[in-house]
């Protein structure tokens, strides 16, 4: 696979990866490897959330307004 980067992260992608003694393939690696865990993370996270709404586990909009104000209020 190919990627293309602007000049400007080409640059700061070298810079990063002098200053860290890596090099920029294995930083680019590891900000995929991360993505695709957030990314998978974030699935899972919605499918929890789909569940509980199934199960009726969830908060009426009035009591979320409470909530929202009393975290507002501290």
């Amino acid at each position: 696979m190919e990627l293309h980067l602007q000049d400007r992260q080409s640059a700061e992608l070298a810079i990063l990866a002098s200053r860290t003694g890596r090099t920029p393939d294995e930083l680019v690696e590891e900000a995929v490897d991360r993505l695709l865990a957030q990314d998978a993370w974030f699935g899972e996270q919605v499918q929890v959330a789909i569940d509980q709404i199934a199960r009726g586990e969830f908060l009426s909009e009035e009591e979320m307004d409470v909530r929202v104000a009393r975290m507002l209020n501290r």
